[in-house]
């Protein structure tokens, strides 16, 4: 069983953060909200969102589970104006989900979720550091790197608790710092990992400028960025691993 009511830009804003990574998930309708995890087919990047209930008007569940094709979910979301509500319920015999906007009815075909990818388990990594900041500056230092490169290496030095974010091209370089007066938080341990630019820069989308964005950051590890949506009601979670530099 699934009814829920929820505002389209609260809906939409959960399906962009999973669709930069993968095409279709499976969501577990849990009584205390949704959860989603999935890993895209290259296994590079991964996500892990979680909406409350309280992040809907209405909202009732017993534990479902349901496979989703994002983009036409997404396009139903698209249909509402800003500020609409859409009404979500499951049929269970006929595995369909019924929405509504408005008065404008539409019928959305489920996938098996046995046919979707296995969702991953979370690795526990012990990481150095801890950067948080601002959104927008994650746009800045992603949009200057990819002007150069299709990598970017993120660290912190520890000495001079500095983040930064290096960038090497053909012939250009970006490079960009912040210092503890630029940051919401920094806990600066030494750390260094280089990431695909395709993947940080879909990551980075999904990102709202003003978030508090938390970083995490080792020595060739992969990095998390955690950060609230739907007015704290929703968390979202990235993994990236990196690449491995060879000397």
């Amino acid at each position: 069983m699934f009814k829920a009511i929820v505002d389209a830009e609260t809906l939409g804003d959960a399906l962009d953060a999973v669709s930069v990574l993968v095409e279709e998930c499976k969501i577990h309708l849990e009584e205390d909200g949704l959860a989603i995890r999935a890993v895209d087919p290259a296994n590079v990047g991964m996500v892990d969102l979680e909406l409350d209930a309280s992040a809907f008007e209405s909202y009732e569940a017993d534990g479902g589970l349901i496979g989703v094709d994002l983009s036409r979910l997404q396009d139903i979301a698209g249909m509402a104006d800003k500020g609409q509500l859409i009404e979500l319920e499951l049929d269970e015999e006929t595995r369909k989900l019924h929405t509504q906007i408005d008065g404008l009815e539409y019928t959305l075909a489920l996938i098996d979720p046995d046919s979707i990818r296995q969702e991953p388990d979370i690795p526990d990594l012990d990481l150095s550091a801890e950067i948080v900041l601002e959104g927008a500056d994650i746009d800045r230092a992603v949009t200057a790197a990819d002007m150069v490169s299709d990598h970017i290496a993120l660290g912190v030095d520890a000495d001079e608790e500095l983040f930064y974010v290096d960038a090497e091209g053909d012939t250009d370089d970006v490079h960009f710092e912040l210092d503890p007066a630029d940051l919401i938080g920094l806990e600066a341990g030494e750390a260094h990992s280089l990431f695909s630019l395709d993947y940080l820069g879909d990551i980075q989308k999904a990102i709202p400028g003003d978030a508090e964005v938390t970083v995490e950051l080792g020595e060739e590890f992969p990095v998390k960025l955690h950060f609230e949506i739907a007015e704290g009601q929703g968390r979202v979670t990235y993994m990236l691993a990196p690449r491995i530099q060879s000397d």
